[in-house]
């Protein structure tokens, strides 16, 4: 649908409209007829990007968040034109990387329970079955998003949270094992509109299958404060165990959180890499809405 420049000067007759939108932090440029509707855009977004139109969210300033399938497909281009446009998703590839990496964190869960209990001998100066146990209740693959900048000091900051005593001494007490623990990209999980900002801090997929992650401030430029973030951890894990935000759920996320603290017998913490970066003010924040399944 889209015309590329060399060929602008064959349609000299017909009127035109050019769209820019920034996808990764990269601006692209494309021309289309002046009746181009929203679906063309997203068209052009499938052919050019790979990105699906089931992963596409289109942040449109003064509009907000659009996705697939439009609520006014109809939408003209025209009238977006000078708008700020910013193309959220991952590409075919990216999807199928993150797949792939759940498909072997899974496979290894799978192999290490079929193992048979080795059977070792006991010592006082050493909890072997302590140490079994945190090798089997815990996050198996730790993922950061290898297409934001520093993806080093994001895997730093997921180890950190896997090793965190508390979180440790959870999972240990709640039988968890998750096979993967990642981050999630801030822009694709923000959404603006007349009422304001909503930030959703974290997710659970398929009741522990995979735990996503707000680590990041909003710019890019630090991480956001360590207690905050193992908060939602400890939320997210609650979806382990029950979906709704119910009574049940709140008393298992609750009770998580005191574990998480009373374990945490350094209280003062520690920092893996550089120090931690608080992102003050951020409000209307959520954890998720709900542990969700696909």
């Amino acid at each position: 649908m889209a015309t590329d420049p060399q060929d602008i000067e064959s349609t000299d007759n017909q009127e035109t409209v050019s769209i820019t939108f920034t996808h990764h932090g990269t601006p692209h440029t494309y021309t289309f007829p002046s009746d181009a509707t929203i679906l063309d855009l997203s068209d052009e977004i499938v052919d050019t990007l790979s990105i699906p139109s089931s992963n596409q969210k289109l942040m449109i300033s003064k509009l907000g968040l659009l996705k697939p399938p439009f609520k006014d497909p109809n939408l003209l281009l025209s009238t977006i034109a000078d708008k700020k446009i910013n193309i959220l998703g991952s590409t075919t590839a990216e999807a199928s990387s993150i797949s792939i990496a759940q498909e072997e964190a899974s496979r290894r869960v799978n192999r290490r329970n079929a193992r048979p209990p080795q059977k070792v001998k006991a010592y006082k100066t050493h909890d072997w079955k302590k140490e079994q146990e945190e090798n089997q209740y815990t996050f198996t693959t730790l993922r950061p998003l290898p297409y934001l900048p520093n993806p080093d000091k994001s895997l730093k900051f997921l180890q950190r949270l896997k090793d965190d005593v508390g979180i440790k001494a959870a999972m240990r007490k709640h039988k968890f094992t998750v096979p993967l623990l990642t981050e999630m990209n801030p822009i694709e999980h923000t959404q603006s509109n007349h009422e304001g900002t909503t930030r959703t801090l974290g997710l659970n997929r398929n009741a522990g299958e995979v735990i996503e992650l707000r680590l990041r401030t909003d710019a890019y430029d630090g991480y956001r404060d360590y207690k905050t973030i193992r908060k939602t951890l400890c939320h997210e894990l609650a979806h382990n165990v029950h979906g709704p935000h119910d009574r049940n759920f709140w008393e298992l996320c609750k009770q998580i959180e005191r574990e998480v603290e009373k374990a945490d017998y350094t209280k003062s913490g520690y920092v893996v890499g550089e120090q931690d970066a608080y992102a003050p003010g951020e409000e209307d924040e959520v954890d998720d809405h709900g542990g969700w399944t696909g």
